[in-house]
């Protein structure tokens, strides 16, 4: 029996398919998977309604990427792997565009180099909306047309697609912010961007038992190769902290000299911050004595009961240190968010910043595990015993960075909430500050 996720619905809700559907079932099945194609497409184009021309092109570093190199690149990716090889006479808009918004699939074809995206001013803007309309035309028609057989065996692909489109809305938050955060006017990208305020509690612990444990996706929905195959895992007693770290927290680091003191860095750690000028969390600038930060709302003074954000794990872990815990493995996080449930500000509520936790949760209640930061964990990112990439050049999609990354857990305010699973395993080097990443601390029970 084959499933799949339907999306801005709960996480957990799946839509069946039956191995032989009936001419009705097959229908309802393509209307609703069109359905979930064109919500997620048209989420990406929403969250580009303030921008002017002029803010899709730049590139402000070579992590990131353009505007309208992620909203070609998510089309790219439908074209590829399932209009081309599955609609007959299909004609692409324009030859080149298979270069030009390759990512990384080198079983695929040559690439565009990543640090020179923003040097590309045509297509223009207006090209890659209509790039987008004639991918989406052609898929509607795929999914118009194919047959239940064809419809089960393009299923996989399509969300497999909208997944990856979702972590691109998640990326061009990200980037748009490093965007406006490096023009010294430093525009807003949503001036109606707003967060819930108020006091943080009291932080506390959660204990958690030695034992074995079971961590890893299993079950019918969706789900990324290297969420898998689920296994057992020892795990010794520990105890997780209650709610992220804040930024009044990490600022009694910065007063008590945590960026000038060597003992409590990793090696490549201490050479970051020398080479690099670090003193505070990124987005953060002193003016006139009070610290101010940058938001997609533009500007405004650190609001101290919110969570820290914009860390390295370099940071991360030399601050776990500093306050005598430190990082969970991601195990732990998994273990202790079997329970937890997945409701946080995502993306959809427009806030695209972390909140205070709320105050009417018990000390020791996990909070704000998913919808305010990505949470560094200790772990680095590597398969999962008896992992299999999938065949061809979708096998790239995860295992080739199965190298100097470590693992993030949770979701952030700039993740979709459909997009989040408990078993989501994200990772970025350990020197990547412009995502929407804090940290959760640990501390081992004797």
């Amino acid at each position: 029996m084959f499933y799949y996720i339907k999306r801005f619905m709960s996480p957990m809700t799946v839509v069946e398919n039956v191995e032989a559907p009936s001419e009705r079932a097959a229908a309802c099945s393509k209307t609703e998977l069109l359905e979930h194609y064109l919500t997620v497409r048209r989420f990406s184009e929403e969250l580009c309604r303030t921008l002017e021309p002029e803010d899709y092109v730049i590139q402000t570093m070579p992590e990131m990427s353009p505007t309208k190199w992620h909203l070609a690149h998510t089309s790219w990716f439908f074209e590829t792997f399932i209009i081309k090889p599955y609609l007959r006479d299909y004609r692409p808009l324009h030859p080149q565009y298979a270069f030009l918004f390759n990512s990384y699939y080198n079983a695929v074809g040559k690439m565009h180099a990543r640090p020179q995206r923003g040097l590309i001013s045509r297509p223009t803007v207006k090209d890659t909306y209509a790039y987008r309309q004639h991918v989406d035309a052609a898929m509607e028609k795929i999914l118009e047309t194919a047959d239940g057989g064809l419809l089960k065996m393009l299923t996989p692909l399509i969300v497999l697609g909208l997944n990856h489109e979702q972590q691109h809305q998640e990326l061009m938050l990200t980037d748009l912010k490093h965007m406006f955060w490096m023009n010294p006017l430093r525009p807003a990208f949503r001036t109606e961007v707003s967060a819930a305020q108020h006091p943080t509690p009291s932080s506390g612990w959660r204990r958690y038992d030695e034992g074995l444990y079971s961590i890893g996706f299993e079950g019918d929905g969706f789900s990324f190769d290297n969420e898998t195959p689920r296994h057992q895992v020892f795990l010794a007693a520990f105890s997780l902290g209650n709610q992220l770290v804040t930024n009044r927290e990490f600022l009694a680091f910065i007063e008590d000299k945590g960026y000038r003191r060597p003992e409590l860095w990793l090696s490549l750690g201490w050479t970051a911050v020398n080479e690099r000028g670090w003193n505070a969390p990124l987005y953060w600038e002193q003016l006139d004595g009070t610290w101010w930060m940058m938001t997609l709302a533009g500007m405004r003074p650190v609001r101290w009961d919110e969570p820290v954000c914009h860390l390295s794990y370099f940071e991360a872990d030399a601050y776990a240190r500093w306050a005598g815990a430190r990082l969970p493995t991601e195990a732990e996080w998994e273990v202790a968010a079997n329970n937890a449930p997945i409701e946080g500000q995502f993306a959809e509520s427009g806030r695209f910043h972390p909140s205070p936790p709320p105050q009417s949760a018990a000390s020791d209640c996990l909070k704000q595990m998913f919808g305010e930061l990505w949470q560094w964990t200790q772990s680095s990112y590597a398969p999962y015993p008896g992992y299999q990439p999938q065949p061809g050049a979708l096998g790239e999609y995860n295992g080739k960075f199965m190298c100097n990354q470590y693992v993030l857990r949770g979701a952030s305010c700039a993740t979709p909430h459909s997009h989040v699973r408990r078993t989501y395993r994200n990772f970025f080097p350990p020197d990547a500050r412009w995502q929407f990443m804090g940290l959760r601390l640990a501390k081992d029970i004797a």
